[in-house]
């Protein structure tokens, strides 16, 4: 067992409980943010990081095959996200926010919470209803600012989403691996056992008929035939 440990499948499983832990961590902040989308694909990443731990330690190449699709789904998520912070291209953060909050006017929960950060309000009362709004104007004192932290949880993401997928390939080439290795008739072929009968076909085998008495007494022996003759 402690020398199993050192193989592709213990890898793999190492890098999916990775891959939960951080994930999980995210999750949390995005519900504190109110932040719908990645909500949901953080729910997915978890159930199929999950297929891919069930299909690695129960030898299901099936469900490896379907987290290795996922993850490269999810490689391509994280890295719209880095994008999407860093304003690349047509992309910005403050225009194209509703296509991670659904409209709902929510931000991530690092703008207002970040290390050292301070908030400036104005505060609203309606007259209809006389409830008090709080609108948030703008933050100062941020050690490092929200969309930078967002860029750090994504490529960790794409990091540990590029480790998933090589070992996950690396675990599929051992399967065939082991399943051409195995003799159906003789077990593992590269095991040797020491048993010179695993080795043989069938056809070499000889076979040795049984006799079974009526009265349930074991048969006599057949005398040789040389034996009736008289010296």
């Amino acid at each position: 067992m402690i020398m199993g440990c050192c193989t592709a499948r213990c890898t793999l499983i190492t890098i999916c409980f990775l891959q939960l832990i951080a994930t999980v961590e995210r999750l949390i902040f995005d519900f504190l943010g109110y932040m719908w989308i990645p909500i949901i694909a953080s729910f997915a990443n978890i159930l199929l990081i999950l297929f891919g731990l069930f299909g690695t330690y129960q030898y299901r190449p099936k469900f490896v095959i379907v987290y290795i699709l996922w993850h490269v789904v999810w490689l391509g998520w994280n890295i719209f996200i880095m994008c999407l912070y860093l304003s690349a291209g047509v992309l910005n953060v403050e225009n194209h926010m509703y296509i991670l909050n659904l409209h709902t006017g929510s931000e991530s929960w690092w703008k207002e919470n970040g290390f050292n950060c301070s908030g400036m309000y104005n505060t609203t009362t309606s007259s209809l209803t006389g409830r008090m709004d709080t609108q948030l104007l703008d933050v100062n004192g941020c050690i490092l600012d929200y969309t930078y932290i967002e860029i750090i949880h994504a490529s960790v993401q794409c990091l540990l989403c590029l480790l998933g997928i090589s070992g996950a390939i690396i675990v599929l080439i051992r399967f065939a691996e082991d399943e051409d290795s195995f003799d159906f008739i003789g077990g593992f072929d590269s095991l040797g056992y020491g048993n010179s009968h695993a080795q043989k076909s069938p056809n070499h085998l000889q076979m040795q008929p049984i006799y079974i008495s009526r009265n349930g007494n074991p048969p006599k022996p057949a005398s040789d035939p040389g034996s009736d003759t008289t010296a």
